[in-house]
């Protein structure tokens, strides 16, 4: 890295050390002025009357990141076994990249993979119903080579990281301290075994930031910002569970919600999402059929607990064109596209249309992402 970039890297670390809400404005400020680096030369004065907030607050700023030593910063994330990305660096996530308030430096230990991601939060105090609905959903989409994504805090979002690990996936925990704290502390094994299974802990916080109440609702925008789509499983109205999902609607991201009894507070969350609009998660399929259609090569169909395939008798009953069709789909695990049925069968659009209507009116098709493929 040339010493223009390395001097803009460690000032970047240095800024993050400013305790802020929120740090869109920064970002703001580092557009203006060309780079964190020449942003921290400015009098807070100016800073103040550029980004309109108080000079109280630009003066603090100051304050906060000319005691800050970057490069010991970084030794401490070293020692640890850390990476420090910005946005400067490749490897920083590209989906991060996208939402508003991106962090300005992301802590990572063990590994981001390029895959699909879903996020899967809740309360902590669930109920037995959210714990084994979130470790089922989370244990099928780590099957189906999808990231679980979630906050290592207690009740559901434990859950969700343990079902990944133990169904030999891949889960990302975005914690709401520095990656030299897990908080609560009774998740440090946890912790190890999401990064030993080949997953990955992250923050945006320095390394030895303690577990802030403000920290939590900030942390949970990288949740949902790593996420494809964000499942909320439990959670009142106050939960942070609800606070991801308004995170991931702002992003542009999916939202689903497991359905709930009506009279549990624990799902008035999740059920007033679903009479808003969101859909339904009652399966890994429903979460990954919400993805973009270019995220799903390599993602597995993963049979359930308790699903089942088309029985035979729904099979006879089809047509010669349909079970001739649905032969062709079920071998593609990645399923065809309406266009792949008419060309490997060599059939006219006509013919194919009608063979994949009548299998999915028999149930023996489901559609993700424009691609056929055989239901569970």
């Amino acid at each position: 890295m040339g010493g223009d970039a390395g001097e803009e890297r460690l000032a970047r670390v240095r800024l993050n050390f400013f305790a802020c809400n929120r740090c869109d404005w920064l970002l703001r400020l580092m557009e203006l002025y060309g780079g964190a680096a020449p942003l921290l030369t400015r009098p807070a004065a100016e800073l103040a009357a550029e980004s309109g907030v108080a000079l109280e607050t630009a003066d603090r700023l100051k304050a906060q990141t000319s005691a800050c030593d970057p490069e010991k910063e970084l030794r401490a994330a070293a020692r640890a076994g850390a990476t420090v990305l910005t946005g400067l660096d490749e490897a920083y996530p590209e989906l991060l990249k996208k939402i508003y308030d991106p962090p300005l430096v992301l802590y990572l230990r063990g590994s981001l993979r390029a895959m699909p991601a879903a996020g899967i939060v809740g309360t902590r105090r669930a109920t037995p119903y959210g714990l084994r609905t979130a470790a089922r959903l989370s244990a099928d989409l780590a099957a189906a080579g999808v990231a679980v994504v979630s906050g290592l805090a207690r009740g559901v979002d434990t859950a969700a990281h343990e079902a990944a690990v133990k169904a030999g996936g891949v889960t990302w925990a975005a914690m709401g301290t520095g990656l030299g704290t897990v908080f609560p502390s009774e998740n440090e094994k946890l912790a190890e075994r999401i990064v030993g299974a080949g997953g990955a802990l992250i923050s945006e916080f320095p390394m030895d930031m303690g577990p802030w109440p403000s920290h939590f609702p900030r942390r949970n925008r990288i949740i949902s910002g790593l996420s494809l789509a964000t499942v909320v499983v439990e959670g009142g109205f106050e939960s942070g569970a609800l606070i991801t999902a308004r995170f991931a609607l702002e992003q542009g991201r999916e939202v689903l919600a497991v359905p709930g009894q009506v009279d549990c507070p624990a799902s008035k969350g999740p059920n007033y999402f679903i009479k808003n609009g969101a859909c339904p998660a009652e399966t890994a399929d429903d979460i990954i059929a919400c993805f973009p259609p270019e995220y799903l090569f390599g993602v597995k169909r993963v049979r359930s607990a308790g699903a089942r395939s088309p029985s035979e008798a729904a099979l006879r009953d089809l047509s010669a064109d349909a079970l001739t069709a649905f032969k062709a789909i079920a071998g593609d695990e990645a399923g065809l596209t309406a266009d792949e049925v008419t060309l490997k069968l060599a059939w006219p659009v006509q013919r194919s249309a009608a063979a994949l209507f009548e299998l999915e009116a028999a149930g023996t098709l489901m559609s993700r992402g424009g691609r056929y493929c055989r239901a569970v």
